[in-house]
This record gives structure tokens, sequence and C-alpha cells, in this order.
């Protein structure tokens, strides 16, 4: 069967704009480093030419800065007051700042991050939590990406839509401003850091983006996979992605119930080690169930009683036919349907080619395999081949919606589109 009999795509893009900026701090070292002796001596030169300056000459420069900076940003004083409270323990014994000049050392220790300048792929999308709103026959969703910047550094962006009923797929449109969370906990632990986050409810959700927090996520939080999940009525979020310190990869899960607070936890075991994880969107037989590749060439089943601990599995897929020999992977939580799991993978291919499938699990036992893509669903179509990492098509999830399949999908590492698919032709065109 042809892709083109099952495969619509929607010519609905999302594009990296440099424009969107968040303030992140900014200190006198070598990211993402603490400061040593010497990074704090030039931290507090910097205090010591402000508060040289005459106040005249310091309110100046504060409405300078208030001038060219005001309109990028929400609440800019606040930040940069809450900025010098953050750096207090750097500097020396010093006399008490007036407001003026606490404002302006705050402002001399951040620095705007265009955090999509780069990318802004690798989605997934589930049901918004407040389907107030959606078209008659529709259905609201969020949609989360991994935005990309200076230094290659990954963080988790937001945004929203609606499937019509028709099945046709709009974006609401992007805030102009762009913020990041406050961070309300720490919770140190041997396996790392669980940190809670929240946004303010008046912030539309394209302003949210979670920037890297702990040092296991220094250097990136990676391709969340998001899922809704039943548990006995009580409706949650969860998302596995991939923390990136700059010099090892792990599994993390993210959860929340309105997408406006947050808590981000380290998981432990042996399965956690690795990255691609997608967790089942219910229990199985009591147990949470998770599909990962733990040897970064199969995809494996792995059950826990315990939603923070992965360990074991068994290989339930291997590398088949040509367009995936090299390896295969999830490319989100399994969609429940009548017939099975619906499981989509990507597979890479000769030339490091990366496209679509998709796999049918038994919906009693995922570990049996009922059938599987013996061609890509989608593959980088010629128009669709370049950018930062060519002849790459990816996704993090999918939702359905009636009698479709909704595939957001990202195309060479850096820019975003939509597809649909008839479930019953997908189902189809897979071999038993």
């Amino acid at each position: 069967m042809s892709q083109a009999t099952f495969l619509n795509r929607q010519a609905l893009f999302l594009c990296p704009d440099p424009a969107r900026v968040v303030v992140r701090p900014f200190k006198p070292a070598i990211e993402p480093r603490d400061l040593n002796a010497t990074d704090k001596s030039r931290a507090n030169h910097i205090v010591d030419r402000v508060l040289a300056l005459d106040p005249e000459t310091a309110a100046a420069q504060l409405r300078d800065v208030l001038e060219n900076f005001q309109g990028r940003h929400r609440n800019l004083l606040e930040t940069f007051e809450a900025r010098a409270g953050e750096m207090e323990d750097a500097f020396a014994a010093h006399v008490d700042f007036t407001a003026g000049q606490r404002q302006l050392i705050g402002a001399y220790f951040l620095h705007e991050y265009s955090f999509e300048a780069a990318a802004l792929f690798n989605p997934s999308i589930v049901s918004h939590p407040d389907q107030s709103g959606a078209p008659e026959g529709g259905h609201r969703f969020i949609l989360s990406l991994r935005g990309v910047g200076e230094g290659h550094v990954s963080s988790l962006t937001f945004r929203s839509g609606f499937i019509a009923a028709d099945g046709s797929v709009a974006i609401d449109p992007t805030a102009r401003l762009a913020s990041v969370p406050k961070v309300r906990n720490r919770i140190s632990g041997p396996d790392g850091e669980t940190v809670e986050v929240a946004f303010r409810p008046d912030e539309d959700i394209s302003e949210r983006v979670i920037f890297p927090i702990t040092p296991s996520q220094s250097n990136g939080i990676e391709d969340a996979r998001f899922v809704e999940f039943d548990d006995g009525g009580r409706k949650v979020f969860y998302a596995t992605y991939t923390a990136y310190s700059g010099k090892a990869i792990r599994s993390e899960l993210i959860e929340t119930s309105d997408f406006i607070s947050f808590r981000m936890s380290p998981l432990k075991g042996s399965a956690a080690q690795n990255k691609g994880m997608a967790l089942f969107p219910r229990r199985i037989d009591g147990k949470y169930a998770m599909i990962g590749r733990q040897d970064n060439e199969n995809l494996y089943l792995i059950y826990s009683d315990d939603l923070y601990t992965w360990d074991g599995g068994v290989a339930i897929l291997k590398p088949k036919f040509p367009w995936e020999f090299v390896q295969i992977g999830n490319c989100g939580s399994p969609i429940e349907l009548d017939e099975g799991w619906l499981l989509l993978t990507h597979g890479v291919g000769p030339v490091r080619k990366y496209a679509i499938g998709a796999v049918l699990l038994d919906k009693a036992d995922p570990s049996r395999v009922l059938a599987r893509s013996r061609e890509p669903l989608v593959r980088p179509d010629p128009s669709e081949r370049e950018g930062y990492v060519p002849n790459v098509v990816y996704t993090c999830g999918a939702i359905r919606h009636k009698d479709q399949i909704v595939l957001p999908y990202a195309v060479s590492d850096t820019f975003c589109n939509f597809a649909t698919i008839k479930i019953a032709a997908l189902l189809k065109a897979l071999d038993g």
C-alpha cells in the first residue's frame, strides 16, 4: 500500500524564531561551573564599579537598560533584584545597596538567551487539560517541543492548538514574550535533585520555557515524550526526557496536571541509564510499563512497581527491515486502540537516514508483536531533507482523534510539521 493512501501531510510548519528570548543567569565564569575565587573577584570588581558611579549616572544607566530591554521581558526590575540576591553569596562585604544599585548590579549578571534560535523540533502531543473553547466535534491539545539555542543547549517549550471536526490541525498564535519558571523547591537525593517549578498562571502556554536547572540537565533537556496517564481515574501528564550534563545522559521524569506547575525527578535503575524511554498511558496488570532502548539498537518492554525505578526488561523488537538496520527506537508512548497498542517507531537506515514506522502490540501482553510496518510510514520528503541534521524525520509522540492519528514530526532536527493518518488504513498496511 502506498503511503499516500493513508498519510496526509498538513504543511503546518513550526519554525525556530530567534526573536524569542528569555533572560538567564550570567556569571563571569566558564559555564556551567560554579564560581571559583578568581571568578568571585571579577564579580566583585563589577559591584565596585557600579558602587563608584555617582547616583545620577547610575540612575541614567539603569534607565538606559530598561529602555533597551523593556517590552522584551516581563517584570524586568523584579528580575534584576532577584538576580542580585542570587549573587549575594559571591559578593564581598559591602554597604547596603540602594534599590537602584541593586537593580543595576542584578542586570550585569543576566543575559538574553534565544532558546530556539537554532532549532525547534522533536514534538510530542497530548490532550489539553482545559477543553473549553474546543471547536464542536474537535479537540484542544498541547504540543511540547525541544528548542535549541546558543551552545546547542536544549530546553522544553510548548504550543497549544486544536484538531477540528474534519481532522485538520491548527496552532494557536505564539506569544511574543517568553519566560522561565520560578523554582519552588529542590530536594537532594542519592540519585540527583528533584525540582519543583511553577509559571505564572496568566502567562500563555507558549511563553513557558523550562531551561536546564540541575547539574544533570546542564547541557540540555531533550526529547520529552509526554503522555496523558490514567491513574485510577486521576489524570496526570508524565514525560520522560533525556537529561544531558555535557558528559553523561540519563532518563528523567517530568510530571504536571496543568502545565503550570511541574515536578522534575531523576529515574534510577539500569534501564534508565539511556535515552528514549516512553511510558504506557496506564498500568498493565497493576504495574507501570515502559518502552525503552538500553543497548542503542533494540526496543525493550520494562515493567516496574515504582514509577521512578526501572530495571531489566525484555527485548521485543529488533531491526528487521533495511530502513531500520542500524537501530530502532520508539517515537513516543504507545497509543491504545481496540486492536492493541500502536507504537510508533523510528528506524535508521543507509546514510543515517531516519524514518518513522509503526508496530502493533498485544493489548494484554505487549511483549507480543502482532504486526509491524515493512516500509516507513513517514520518510524524509525531498522538500524536507535539508536542515541542521539532514535526512531525518522524528517524533516524540502522536495522539488519537476519532478515526485518525495526529502526528507532529520534526524535519532534519530543525523545524516541525504535522501529518494525519487514518487508523484503519494504517493497520491494514502493517504486516502480521
